[in-house]
């Protein structure tokens, strides 16, 4: 497989979607917005616009190497390193499980006030040609707490009224499309999830707020600096359109 960090492509022309959150000399963090992708994927083999592109023109043109995964429609924080040393160290930290990520996602119904959702996930490969042979199931485990709830008087299923609960996530392991797919399994999926999600939810609030974007931000990002040991913590806020929605909690 090509090492996306290796892609010859520039950015394309025109304001630089991604927002600068910590640099120095071995990292670069940023805020990715939802709908981009990292880099070049088969999950759309005609996408031209990739975070790697434009991080690349935040570091005056030098290759940076993405040390972990963050979904195509999730928004938030994203950590490059900015040599290869660097990338490895930090790859090697994710792998152990020694960085702490934080999520913010609205979902559906009301969870219990926290808990955790340990529950092994078959992997999901990537190219749709393997789709149908059998994967491994590997250990996942994600740990929530409810931070808010509300009760719209929208009728959108048999009830007359409908449930939404703020939540904070941290998985403790890596999986693909974790956070989704464990939200999925205790009945409270994630809103705008069109593949784990319930379509008359997503319908709810996309007509309601004009956009259907999946309501799941990386909000935090904390681990040992990987040149000085010293504790980093890089932290971003959920953009506009997470907060929109938001406001449903009366926060």
């Amino acid at each position: 497989m090509t090492d996306p960090s290796c892609s010859p492509e520039i950015a394309p022309a025109g304001e630089n979607p991604l927002r600068v959150l910590y640099r120095d000399d071995w990292l670069l963090a940023v805020h990715k917005p939802a709908g981009l992708l990292v880099h070049r994927s088969p999950i759309d083999r005609h996408e031209t616009r990739f975070a790697l592109q434009y991080a690349r023109a935040l570091n005056n043109g030098r290759h940076v190497y993405p040390i972990h995964r963050l979904d195509r429609p999730t928004s938030g924080v994203l950590v490059f390193a900015r040599d290869p040393g660097t990338a490895s160290v930090l790859g090697q930290k994710m792998m152990a499980g020694a960085v702490r990520k934080t999520y913010l996602a609205i979902v559906r119904g009301w969870p219990p006030a926290e808990g955790v959702i340990d529950y092994p996930l078959r992997d999901e490969p990537e190219d749709r040609r393997l789709k149908g042979r059998e994967q491994p199931v590997r250990e996942a485990v994600t740990r929530y707490r409810t931070l808010a709830t509300t009760e719209l008087p929208v009728a959108i299923e048999r009830y007359p009224t409908s449930r939404y609960a703020l939540l904070e996530l941290s998985p403790e392991t890596g999986r693909k499309h974790q956070l989704r797919r464990h939200l999925k399994h205790i009945s409270h999926p994630i809103i705008g999830d069109a593949n784990h999600g319930r379509g008359r939810h997503n319908r709810y609030f996309a007509e309601r707020f004009g956009q259907g974007r999946l309501l799941l931000a990386a909000t935090a990002l904390e681990f040992e600096h990987p040149a000085d040991g010293r504790r980093i913590l890089i932290e971003a806020e959920p953009e506009p359109s997470f907060r929109d929605v938001m406001a449903i909690f009366n926060l």
